[in-house]
C-alpha cells in the first residue's frame, strides 16, 4: 500500500484500508474503486490521507496500534459528550455531566491496553476517518498521542489514565465558544480571539467537579496552550509552573493541529510538523519531551513517497525505530527516471551518504502526477 494525499488521487485508484464516518461505520471499504465524485466527496469531509493499492507495494502492511473498535468508541463518545456540552452552554446555574467521568474511563482503559501491547512500536500519521467535525478526531488523536508517550516515558497505569483523561477532553471548553468563532474560516478579531483563549477556562470549570475525572486532567484543559517562556494563555505560567500533563498534551496538541487539513491551510507532512516543534523547542515546548516524542514518531510514514539525493524515488517500505528519519525506501524509479522492473531496497541506516530529499506524491509510474514537497530539513 501506498500513502496519498485525498488531493492527489486519481480516479482507478483502489483503498488499501478502510474509510470510516463519524460514527465508525465503514463508509468506503477496501478495494473499493475511486471515482472523481468519491475523491471529491472524501475531500469535502476533510480527509487528509488514503491508502492505495498498489502491486509494487501491496506487501507494505500497516500495524494498526489501536483497534478501530476502541479508536471509533471513542469519536462517538467525544462527540456526544461535546454537543451535550453545547446543548447546555446557556443553562443558568452549574450542569453536572454525571457518568462523564466513568464511560471516559472506560474507553482509556481500552486505548490503554490497545498501546500496551505495541510499546516499542511508532506513531503513525493515521486519519483514514471523515471528519464532519474536525474537534472529535483531533481529541482522539491527541489522546492516542499522549498515552503512547506515558507509556514510554514509563507512566503508572493511574498516571495514564490522567494523562489520557485530561489529552481526550483537553477540548471541551471549546463547546462554550460562540460556534460562529469556533468555526470562522478567516482572522479572528482581537476580540474573538480572547473568547477562543477562554475555552481553556470553560474546560477546566466543567471538569474540575466531575466526579472520576482527576484535577490533573482538569488541568490539561486549562494549561495546555501554556509556553515554557510564559506566551502562553491563559495565565501566562513559565516553565515548571506548567503542570507536566498539560506539557505532554500541549505538544501533540500542536502536532495534531499541523498535520490535520484546516479550513485555512493544507495539513503539514509529520517531518514538517516536527522541524516547527523543534523550532519551539526549550521555549514553547519542553525539550525533553520533544525529543521522546520526535523518536517516537513515523516522520516519514509506511508507504509514503520520497526522492533521494541520487534521484532514486519509491515508497517508504519500512520503519528503523532506533534511527527514525533514516527508513528503508522501496527504489521504484531510477536516477533517470525510468520504472523499475524489479525494485530494490536501500536501507538509509546503513547508507549514510543517502538522504531523503523531498517527501510526498512525486512521479513515480507514469499514473502519478509531479507532487513533490520539498524538504525543510
Amino acid at each position: 500500500m501506498r500513502l496519498m494525499p485525498i488531493s492527489k488521487c486519481l480516479p482507478g485508484m483502489r483503498l488499501a484500508k478502510n474509510i470510516y464516518n463519524e460514527d465508525g461505520m465503514v463508509l468506503l471499504a477496501v478495494n473499493v474503486e475511486l471515482t472523481q465524485r468519491l475523491i471529491d466527496r472524501l475531500f469535502s469531509h476533510g480527509l487528509d490521507y488514503v491508502y492505495i493499492s498498489d502491486p509494487r507495494t501491496d506487501d507494505i502492511v500497516l500495524e494498526e496500534m489501536i483497534s478501530d473498535e476502541t479508536r471509533n468508541k471513542a469519536i462517538v463518545e467525544v462527540r456526544n459528550t461535546f454537543r451535550k456540552v453545547t446543548e447546555n452552554a446557556h443553562k443558568r446555574g452549574a450542569v453536572s455531566y454525571y457518568d462523564m467521568g466513568r464511560k471516559f474511563r472506560d474507553i482509556m482503559k481500552m486505548m490503554i491496553d490497545d498501546l500496551s501491547t505495541h510499546r516499542g512500536a511508532m506513531v503513525m500519521l493515521n486519519n483514514m476517518n471523515i471528519k464532519d467535525d474536525y474537534l472529535f478526531q483531533h481529541s482522539v488523536n491527541v489522546g492516542i498521542y499522549a498515552i503512547m508517550l506515558g507509556i514510554s516515558f514509563g507512566y503508572s497505569r493511574e498516571n495514564l489514565e490522567t494523562l489520557g483523561l485530561g489529552a481526550l477532553l483537553h477540548d471541551i471548553g471549546k463547546m462554550k465558544v460562540p460556534l460562529e468563532i469556533l468555526r470562522k474560516p478567516g482572522s479572528l478579531t482581537d476580540a474573538e480571539f480572547e473568547e477562543m483563549k477562554n475555552h481553556t477556562v470553560y474546560g477546566f470549570q466543567l471538569l474540575k467537579d466531575e466526579p472520576n475525572v482527576p484535577l490533573l486532567s482538569a488541568h490539561c484543559a486549562l494549561q495546555h496552550h501554556e509556553r515554557m517562556n510564559g506566551s502562553g494563555y491563559p495565565r501566562g505560567l513559565h516553565d515548571v509552573d506548567i503542570n507536566e500533563f498539560a506539557r505532554w498534551v500541549g505538544l501533540v496538541d500542536s502536532y495534531d493541529a499541523m498535520t490535520t487539513t484546516r479550513v485555512y491551510r493544507r495539513p503539514l507532512l509529520p517531518h514538517e510538523a516536527m522541524e516547527q516543534l523543534f523550532t519551539g523547542s526549550a521555549t514553547l515546548y519542553d525539550q525533553s519531551q520533544i525529543a521522546l516524542f520526535r523518536d517516537k514518531i513515523a516522520i516519514y510514514p509506511l508507504g509514503i513517497a520520497v526522492k533521494l539525493n541520487t534521484g532514486e524515488q519509491g515508497i517508504v517500505s519500512k520503519l528503523n525505530i532506533a534511527i527514525p528519519h533514516r527508513p528503508v525506501v522501496r527504489v521504484l524509479q531510477d536516477e533517470g527516471g525510468r520504472n523499475l522492473k524489479e525494485p530494490y531496497e536501500i536501507d538509509l541506516s546503513t547508507k549514510l551518504s543517502v538522504l531523503i530529499s523531498e517527501v510526498g506524491e512525486i512521479q513515480i509510474g507514469d499514473e502519478l502526477p509531479d507532487l513533490s514537497i520539498p524538504m525543510l530539513f
